[in-house]
């Protein structure tokens, strides 16, 4: 196996959260000799979450076993993820905001159970590819609040923020939060833009209508307040783990919780 320099575009900041809070749990679980210090271990952590680096590869680097590796890895995710914040704190945060951007996105995945049609649920329909849903909170200038835990990506954006509470949450903090249309009939907390088509109770079917010139300026400015929020989607996909899991996908909220735990606590929002 060759070993190579490789650099990896990370915040010196970041790396002294992860190690700042690997030292910490050290301390109070009184760990008194590792292989690797606090440091080298946060640096392996963000060389899996940043660049999708496989256990076999951060061993032979690092120069630990795989074991070792595996085992450093699920540590410092299961700590990381404990720090993200709860929907109930973002919510506070977002409450500072002149308002936020709600949205849906599909991590894809490849780890599913194929027998017995048990992949459907991780189905999206949408994009023509397995994964999981999750909903996305951001600040006006596309900086992430808040990443929801993952549903099978067959969900449809508005279960999946009912499933999590996430327009009670904003109702009840005075948020407000705009959303595409996928998410209409959410309450006043969520605002969406005009539909073109709407549901005829007559005939049962779907009925296009053409818009009005206020509506259409309407949700052109809807879509300008809401275009921001695809940065805080980008700034999740910027770490390479979360293109495509490679795990079950029982694991996916933990890697969700932990990288934008991360970007939360290294990014001022």
């Amino acid at each position: 196996m060759l070993v190579y320099p490789s650099g990896l575009s990370v915040s010196t900041r970041a790396l002294r959260f992860v190690t700042d809070a690997l030292r910490k749990h050290r301390r109070s679980t009184r760990t008194r000799w590792r292989v690797l210090s606090s440091g080298r271990q946060a640096l392996m952590v963000l060389a899996h979450l940043r660049k999708g680096e496989t256990y076999r590869d951060l061993a032979i680097g690092f120069g630990v076993g795989t074991t070792t590796a595996y085992r450093y890895l699920r540590e410092a995710l299961q700590l990381l993820a404990a720090l993200a914040p709860t929907l109930a704190q973002a919510a506070q945060t977002a409450a500072a905001k002149a308002y936020v951007v709600l949205d849906g996105t599909l991590l894809r995945i490849d780890r599913v159970a194929m027998a017995s049609g048990r992949d459907r649920a991780y189905y999206s329909g949408k994009h023509k590819a397995h994964g999981v849903n999750v909903q996305v909170i951001a600040d006006p200038a596309g900086r992430l609040i808040w990443a929801s835990p993952a549903l099978p990506g067959a969900r449809h954006d508005a279960g999946a923020a009912r499933e999590h509470a996430i327009p009670d949450a904003l109702a009840r903090a005075g948020v407000t939060a705009f959303a595409d249309t996928a998410y209409h009939g959410l309450g006043p907390a969520v605002r969406s833009p005009f539909r073109r088509s709407r549901y005829d109770r007559g005939t049962g079917k779907f009925a296009r209508r053409e818009l009005s010139a206020g509506q259409k300026a309407a949700n052109r400015a809807h879509a300008a307040l809401r275009g921001p929020g695809e940065r805080a989607n980008a700034s999740l996909k910027n770490w390479r783990i979360l293109r495509k899991i490679r795990s079950s996908p029982a694991h996916a909220s933990q890697l969700v919780n932990a990288v934008q735990a991360i970007i939360i606590k290294t990014e001022a929002v």
